[in-house]
């Protein structure tokens, strides 16, 4: 069975019970958010081994570097094989700066996003931009509805009534 199975199993498992799920996380959460740190000290420096080399590199277990490889795989410039991975599997950390950012404020993980570490590698001015820019990414604008006395849009100069809304 490959690692991100076991993985997903323990840490999307049904049975567990609410508590110790939820402390499952808050550990994981603070593991990630070391990890993260160690990163972004040193963000051009591409981190690459087996998954077993990298879990003893951050003194963790190979199921929670799972994981760690799991929520980074996205932001990566060369996306790891998660799916078939195992503890033998090389793997690289080499991420993009801006896409990990984006997408820790898509997952609202604003214990990541807001790092001390991001203000040696943005600007406070690039992390607004980056983070409007992801948030307004999520959002649906609709476009105005034509009333039924507007100008038809098909510039026929007539009101919509009686062009194109004729058949509506």
């Amino acid at each position: 069975m490959a690692l991100l199975q076991d993985w997903q199993a323990i840490a999307y498992n049904r049975e567990t019970n609410k508590n110790e799920l939820q402390k499952f996380w808050q550990d994981y959460f603070l593991v990630e958010k070391g990890i993260y740190e160690k990163l972004l000290t040193n963000p051009n420096e591409v981190v690459k081994g087996t998954v077993k080399e990298l879990a003893d590199r951050y003194k963790i277990d190979v199921m929670t570097m799972t994981g760690f490889l799991d929520g980074i795989n996205d932001s990566l410039k060369v996306p790891n094989p998660i799916e078939t991975m195992t503890e033998d599997t090389e793997v690289n950390l080499g991420f993009d700066k801006e896409k990990l950012y984006k997408n820790m404020v898509d997952a609202k993980a604003d214990w990541l996003y807001n790092l001390p570490e991001w203000d040696l590698i943005f600007s406070a001015e690039k992390k607004k931009a980056l983070y409007l820019e992801q948030k307004k990414s999520g959002t649906i604008v609709k476009p105005k509805k034509i009333g039924r006395n507007d100008p038809c849009p098909c510039g026929s100069g007539k009101k919509y009534k009686y062009c194109h809304g004729r058949n509506k």
